[in-house]
């Protein structure tokens, strides 16, 4: 209170900014505002590079391995010497049969490491992002050792999880389809 009013002082009302901003990378479900918008907490990044795939979150951001220090361009011809990199969407879900690998789509890269250079369409890999969220599988562009290096990585990393993944997934990475 105020002594010469003696009435209470009154504060300014703050309003509660907020935010657009996602946290992309999550153990938890977004919730509030924006909230079903876009929820990347199931999804995983793998890369396969010179037959060998292992988990590399850090794609999400374009800052794997491979893609640190490289300067992109989506002219393939500025990368004559690049060598192939794949990067892998992979997106998990839980049913009530159990967690299983649910959408599974790869993305072409081209990386020469000397030259700090790099070949990759943006376009190309936020849409195979998106039909991994969707849960479809996109892996006929993989060649037989890229195929089964996932498959090696996907069964290792959680093989229960593999054996609740669709016929689909498992068709397109079987050894027989090599």
């Amino acid at each position: 209170m105020t002594e010469q009013q003696g009435q209470p002082e009154q504060q300014p009302e703050k309003k509660e900014k907020k935010s657009l901003s996602l946290n992309v990378v999550s153990n938890k479900p977004h919730r509030g505002f924006g909230a079903g918008t876009i929820d990347l907490s199931q999804v995983s990044c793998v890369i396969i590079d010179e037959g060998v795939a292992y988990i590399d979150d850090g794609a999400m951001h374009a800052k794997s391995k491979v893609e640190k220090g490289i300067k992109f361009s989506p002219d393939k011809a500025n990368t004559p010497n690049g060598r192939t990199c794949w990067i892998v969407w992979v997106a998990v879900e839980r049913t009530d049969a159990g967690t299983q690998y649910a959408g599974v789509t790869a993305c072409e890269m081209l990386i020469d490491k000397e030259a700090r250079r790099g070949w990759k369409i943006l376009p190309d890999h936020v849409n195979k992002l998106d039909a991994a969220l969707k849960r479809k599988i996109k892996l006929e562009e993989l060649a037989a050792e890229e195929k089964a290096a996932l498959r090696k990585l996907l069964t290792q990393h959680n093989e229960e999880w593999w054996n609740h993944s669709s016929d689909e997934l498992k068709q397109a990475l079987a050894p027989e389809s090599l």
